[in-house]
This record gives structure tokens, sequence and C-alpha cells, in this order.
């Protein structure tokens, strides 16, 4: 057994592995998985240095012969972080976050509900890259950004006409309806429920959340999340219309094609819950990223309800309760907002005093959603 690519090196707050290794084992790899292919390379390997406290996501070309002609396609692989997933573990069965997101990916093409990357095998062997991966190939596209975010800089600002921001929109909203339409049944996502009697509820959800929370505060304080977490608990519109649940639904996890979607990413949050947890999920993004920064809703952007409405027109389900939706997903956002603050303040990029696990502006933000709605 060859030892592992990755012979870390520090790089400012992000571990990076040796690129040289890193291609050499993947061309290693996929000449195990191509034997046919001829002088096989990988060759502009590209791995982001901005730290990543979610999945590594690296980029690189592939060059081979076939046939005796030159062959060149372009590929992504999702390497398992080093800190572990940032979300909650529905069940043991999806520990790690790389093998969950290929297997519900898989499940999502062989459903054709939504587009996704074309995969390749999942590679659980710790002794390729370090860390269990898979690769899929590169869809070329658009990716709306984070910083500065969609709705204050790009090309969703600077250049798409009012008609195609309302395109966009509409067509995140179809992708979204047509992943919550798949029987988890038939798809065999039984793998994916946590209560393991092939009964997923949403109070399953809320036990885990609040299971993840402790642990994670390990005896902090935390008033806001909790004062979610009991709001929910009251609120609970006894809503089991359950199906599969994207899980990180927004636009800037969507790679788009002339305003429409090409591929959905980011399955590491996927679940088996009432499915308006992704319009929450959505609608809460949408708020944060307008009303949340002060930014204008430009021509084109639809309103809440319109959403809303477009969602139940493609869905052909009738969404109960949005606000209690938007609220779950900013106790989920808040959540996991204690493992990336703790994360950033283990990898120096802000002072313990700040205490970005609590202090946020995500807290901020579902406070003021408590208060607005009692």
């Amino acid at each position: 057994m060859t030892a592992p690519a990755e012979q870390p090196r520090q790089e400012g707050a992000k571990i990076q592995p040796d690129l040289d290794a890193y291609a050499d084992a993947l061309s290693g790899w996929f000449e195990r998985l191509w034997p046919e292919a001829r002088e096989l390379e990988v060759v502009d390997l590209s791995i982001p240095t901005a730290t990543g406290f979610s999945n590594e996501t690296d980029f690189f070309t592939l060059r081979w012969r076939e046939g005796g002609k030159a062959r060149e396609r372009r590929y992504v692989a999702r390497v398992e972080p080093h800190d572990g997933p940032l979300f909650p573990v529905q069940t043991p069965r999806t520990a790690v976050s790389v093998e969950l997101q290929h297997r519900i990916m898989s499940s999502v093409a062989a459903a054709g509900a939504a587009p996704v990357p074309p995969l390749l095998p999942y590679e659980p062997d710790r002794s390729v890259l370090g860390r269990p991966f898979f690769a899929m190939e590169f869809v070329p596209g658009v990716i709306p950004a984070d910083v500065p975010r969609y709705t204050q800089a790009g090309f969703l600002v600077d250049e798409a006409t009012p008609e195609q921001r309302a395109r966009l929109i509409e067509s995140g909203l179809e992708a979204m309806a047509g992943v919550n339409a798949i029987d988890w049944r038939a798809a065999g996502l039984d793998w994916l429920d946590p209560s393991g009697e092939g009964r997923p509820e949403m109070s399953h959800q809320r036990a885990l959340y609040r299971g993840y929370v402790e642990a994670e505060l390990a005896g902090r304080e935390h008033p806001v999340l909790h004062a979610a977490l009991g709001w929910l608990d009251r609120h609970d519109p006894r809503d089991e219309r359950v199906g599969l649940s994207w899980g990180d639904a927004r636009v800037g996890n969507v790679i788009w094609q002339d305003y429409r979607c090409a591929a959905v990413c980011d399955w590491e949050a996927c679940a088996l819950c009432p499915t308006e947890a992704d319009i929450g999920w959505w609608l809460m993004f949408d708020r944060l990223s307008h009303e949340g920064l002060d930014a204008e809703r430009l021509p084109g952007f639809p309103t809440r309800e319109r959403m809303i409405a477009h969602y139940e027109k493609v869905s052909g389900r009738e969404v109960r309760q949005p606000d209690y939706w938007e609220v779950f997903g900013l106790m989920r956002f808040c959540a996991i907002y204690i493992r990336l603050g703790d994360r950033m303040v283990g990898h120096g990029l802000v002072p313990p005093e700040a205490s970005p696990a609590v202090e946020n502006q995500v807290t901020e933000a579902l406070a003021e959603r408590l208060e607005a709605l009692g």
C-alpha cells in the first residue's frame, strides 16, 4: 500500500496537501479505474487556498490517450473535510460527508429529479488522498458569490435583466421541487431515516439539532438559539409530509447556465423531513441576502410571496406556515455556526474573545425573526 498523497503543510489557516503528490495519486486512481486509458495524467490541479470548513473542492484536468486519440476532460473532486462534517450527522450510516453526498447525488440522478454533475465512483480508501473522496465531471457555468453577496455585486446585479433574474429564481425553485418529489422509499433512501423505523418525522430533526446544539455549546449559553428551539416545539405545524430535503437549498449552491439550473450541488445537509424545510431555508437566505444586507430587491427578483406561489405551482404542494420553516432554517444555520465559529477560532481567524460561535449575524437575524413573530 502506498502512502497517502496528503502530507499536510500549513498555508495560512488552511492545511494544504502537496500538489504534485495529489496529482500523482489521482492519476494512479484513474489508471485503476480506466485500465484501457494510456498516458493518463492529471494536470492543472487547483486546490482553493481560502479556508474551507465544509468540503474541500479540488479542480483538475485529466489527459489521456484512448483508441490512438488524445482526450481531455475537466473534473472536480470533493474530499472529506479535515474537521469532519459541519452539519449534524443524520444517522450513523451518514457519518462520512462525501459518502453521503455521493449516495444522495446518485439517487437524485437515478430518479431524474434534478440535474447533478455526472459522478465517478466513491473512494473510501484513505490511502489514495488521505481522506475519502469522490470525483465528478466539471459542469461549466456560473455560481452566484457569497462575498460580496450576489445581491450586491456580480452577474446578477451587473449583467442580468429582470427577466433573467426571475428565470434563475424560478428554475432553482423547480429543481428544489423535483428533489422534494422523490419517493424516498422507492429510491431506497431508508439509510437516511433518523428514526431507523421507516417513519421519519419533524420531531426527529428537532431532537437531532437540539442534541447537536448542546454538544457543540459544551456548557456555553446561547439564549437566542434555545428560545428558537422552544418556539419550534410550541408552533409545530404537525406537517409530516416527509420527503427528501436538499438541506442547503440556495442560489449559491447551483451551477447556472443561461440563468437556468445546470447542476444542483452541496448535498451534505440532506435529510428526510417535511420538504417545506427547503423552501424555508431558501426564503431565509433570500431575506439575509436582501433585507439582512440592506440590499435593494432589484427588478426581477421575486418577492417572498411570489417564490412561495411558484414553488406551490411546480410542486403541487401547499406551503403551510412558511414562517415556521424560515425559523427552522435560521435555527439550523445558527446551530452550525457554533461549530463554524469554533473552527474559525481554532484556525486563528478570529480571537476567542469574539465568541463567533454565539455572537454572529445569524444569531441576530434569528432574534429579529423571533421578536417579529412573537
